[in-house]
């Protein structure tokens, strides 16, 4: 793993090296039953066209993309700290003919818009994330919903056998490294969504994959 830095902050590129973004969609395609989570995602969120919604760590922007293509009169913000998978976002949005508006920034970066969105999303980001980041992004992500909103999330979560997290370890770890990915495999996600909460958090679904299991979740902001 390696890290790359916006202003004062580091981060880990998508695939965990900056030279391997250029194959994130086929490696996730390939290794994560997309389709599957993605589309159990989408239709979690249920986006409408009503609504702001704000994908935190959209990456190369394929969840952005969905979402607006569900909803074409909503309002959608991608939000990454890599300038680099956000220009291949936004050259991917251009050549679909979707507007999306690709903003660079962390997770804890939400925080200047409290209470903007209707929902707030993730994929496969948190798990990447010191321990430290992981809970102010997601407080951040929560305090950015208007009351009644909703935070979804889809990452690498408590690992449910030994195969899952033999798999996990094999393919994340490896990328991604240890001292962030294991506290994700160790249930740090739930307990953190749970102080959200209130009450235990538990997943909407589990997809079962050849890196381990990809845990839904999902939150409403008091009203």
């Amino acid at each position: 793993m390696n890290e790359r830095e916006t202003g004062e902050q580091a981060f880990t590129p998508a695939l965990g090296r900056a030279e391997f973004t250029r194959i994130y969609d086929f490696a996730i395609r390939l290794l994560t039953r997309e389709q599957v989570w993605r589309s159990a995602l989408l239709k979690q969120v249920g986006p409408r066209n009503d609504e702001t919604i704000l994908d935190v760590g959209c990456g190369t922007g394929t969840f952005a993309i969905m979402l607006k293509q569900k909803a074409p009169k909503a309002q959608i913000v991608g939000l990454d700290p890599d300038p680099e998978v956000l220009a291949l976002a936004g050259r991917k949005a251009e050549s679909k003919g979707i507007d999306v508006k690709w903003r660079q920034g962390f997770a804890r970066d939400t925080t200047r818009t409290p209470a903007a969105y209707d929902k707030a999303v993730s994929s496969l980001m948190f798990h990447q994330m010191p321990m430290a980041e992981k809970r102010v992004g997601l407080k951040a992500m929560f305090n950015a919903l208007r009351p009644g909103g909703e935070l979804h999330i889809a990452d690498y979560a408590h690992q449910p056998d030994r195969n899952m997290r033999r798999l996990f370890r094999w393919t994340v770890q490896r990328i991604d490294g240890v001292e962030d990915t294991q506290p994700n495999a160790d249930g740090a996600l739930e307990e953190m969504l749970a102080e959200l909460a209130g009450e235990k958090v538990m997943p909407v679904r589990v997809v079962r994959t050849l890196t381990g299991a990809i845990s839904l979740f999902r939150l409403t902001r008091p009203q």
